[in-house]
């Protein structure tokens, strides 16, 4: 899609995650309902919906018809990162119509001994100028994918690498200086749990925010409930 109507869609927006992996709730292992979801967030107004697998992508966009920012989990042996690893992947979702392809990258261990550098470059090579979204876990991994040549940069991966704080949070300071240093659309993802939280994120200077987990995994959501009130039973006590 063109990319400069796509980043005019989602500016100051919130795009929301629809995603489902096994072992989760919503997750069918002979179709996909995630469209459902997707359903939802357009009726509350979204401009774009983030989703995992290739079923799901097709699903999605069959139904709403906006753009999909597509991604695919998926644990090869050798690969510290499991999004999007691989140029199977990328060819995948290309096929399956997403206008977006996000993938891992940060600088952790690639089981094809390659950098992610390597990588990006050998999808530009294959596929051209396709937005690319470079999920990645601090500033300087932010960066390194933007002087790559990637067209947005995600904060996605902030405290799922195992040198990155664990923040009960969004990582504001990370979308504030990723903001500020680099000249593609930044947008915030990660942790985002509450209305308050969004606002707070886009304030930050942000291009848009991702939320995911607080909209559309009912089981995440219900355990918060209710380990709050499990906490407050114990303050009780």
């Amino acid at each position: 899609m063109d990319k400069n109507a796509f980043f005019d869609s989602i500016r100051g927006q919130m795009i929301i995650s629809c995603q489902a992996v096994k072992g989760e709730p919503l997750y069918e292992e002979e179709r996909s309902v995630m469209y459902l979801m997707a359903r939802a967030a357009k009726m509350a107004g979204t401009s774009a919906i983030r989703t995992s697998s290739i079923r799901d992508v097709e699903a999605i966009k069959a139904e709403t018809g906006l753009p999909v920012i597509g991604l695919v989990k998926i644990q090869y042996p050798g690969y510290e990162g499991y999004i999007t690893p691989t140029m199977k992947e990328v060819d995948d979702l290309l096929a399956a119509g997403s206008d977006v392809v996000a993938l891992d990258c940060t600088l952790r261990k690639r089981g094809d001994g390659k950098t992610v550098n390597q990588f990006i470059q050998e999808i530009r090579d294959r596929h051209g100028d396709i937005l690319l979204m470079a999920d990645i876990s601090n500033y300087e991994e932010g960066v390194n994918a933007w002087k790559c040549g990637v067209d947005i940069v995600g904060t996605t991966m902030s405290g799922y690498t195992d040198y990155t704080p664990r923040l009960d949070e969004p990582d504001y300071e990370l979308m504030r200086r990723l903001a500020a240093d680099v000249d593609i659309p930044v947008i915030g993802e990660g942790k985002i749990h509450t209305p308050e939280q969004a606002v707070k994120a886009l304030e930050t200077g942000v291009w848009s925010i991702v939320v995911g987990g607080a909209i559309t995994r009912p089981l995440e959501i219900a355990t918060r409930f209710m380990s709050a009130i499990e906490a407050a039973r114990g303050g009780r006590a």
